[in-house]
């Protein structure tokens, strides 16, 4: 694959982000067939010079806006995204669990509704052998 084609598919998949969503970088590059390449859509979009592109509609992982919060992208990626009907609060968008994750494909839930369950499994004490529940 020549990067020009990387490139269109990015192009290919911000432009298939619906209206009044948001997708991470990394979502991004999996959509386009490069799974890993998150910097690659974030050099990509700092290049751009699309009018037309919805830029707006990528977010880092954890929902957070890339830019600073003192920088005017910032200011208008978040009004670009409120006007699209996002909720967002302190330059933080709610991100969707992805529903073809692993938590989804073996226990038919997202990796959110199983944090909790996974959390209590690791501050668990080990016990001895032949140590039974109370």
């Amino acid at each position: 694959m020549t990067s020009m084609d990387a490139r269109e598919r990015i192009l290919v998949a911000i432009h298939a982000i619906p209206r009044g969503e948001v997708a991470s970088y990394g979502e991004v590059a999996r959509r386009a067939g490069l799974p890993g390449r998150a910097r690659m859509v974030a050099q990509l979009l700092s290049r751009n010079d699309d009018a037309h592109l919805p830029w707006h509609r990528v977010v880092r992982s954890d929902g957070r806006i890339a830019f600073p919060v003192d920088a005017p992208a910032h200011a208008e990626q978040c009004a670009r995204l409120r006007a699209e009907g996002v909720d967002v609060r302190e330059g933080r968008v709610r991100m969707h669990p992805r529903e073809n994750g692993l938590d989804h494909a073996i226990w038919g839930v997202s990796g959110a509704a199983c944090a909790p369950l996974a959390r209590g499994a690791a501050n668990a004490r080990p016990r001895k052998a032949g140590q039974g529940d109370p």
